[in-house]
């Protein structure tokens, strides 16, 4: 019962020692398709990227968000490019993720509560030292967890 309780309580708040830096050592260049609107929109562009890309242990699957000019919040479904031209060939734009330090947390069956994701950005955003050009990003383990991610500045 103590176990029910605790995982209740720690699915709504992300306590600070529950966020880890997480470095990626290179960059890893992706396609994506981007999402109609955010948030509502997010889950149709996953939805048309894995049917381009059905899951497969050789690509990482991601989502990338940031505002635009109007503050709105753009949303890019992404997959690992694995070979030269595939995105040129399925017609799809490229991103390039930048290696460095990130402020993360991980999110075990994301898919129960899928409103976690976002309230574990907003914690991630507090962060003092957030690179002031970087981006939010989803790294997805498997198809039930989720890393969020934040970058830091170098």
């Amino acid at each position: 019962m103590l176990l029910i309780v605790y995982w209740e309580i720690f699915k709504t708040v992300i306590p600070e020692n529950m966020m880890e830096e997480y470095i990626l050592n290179e960059d890893i260049k992706v396609m994506y398709v981007t999402a109609e609107s955010f948030p509502d929109g997010v889950l149709a562009a996953h939805q048309k990227l894995h049917t381009m890309f059905p899951a497969d242990e050789k690509r990482r699957y991601f989502g990338i968000s940031m505002p635009n000019e109007e503050c709105t919040i753009i949303y890019k479904a992404a997959v690992e490019e694995i070979a030269d031209g595939e995105a040129e060939k399925f017609g799809l734009e490229t991103f390039r993720i930048k290696k460095g330090v990130f402020i993360s947390a991980l999110i075990l069956d994301f898919m129960r509560d899928v409103s976690e994701v976002g309230k574990t950005f907003e914690k991630l955003l507090e962060h003092p030292n957030l690179d002031p050009n970087g981006y939010c990003l989803e790294i997805y383990n498997n198809e039930t967890d989720v890393r969020c991610m934040v970058g830091l500045k170098k």
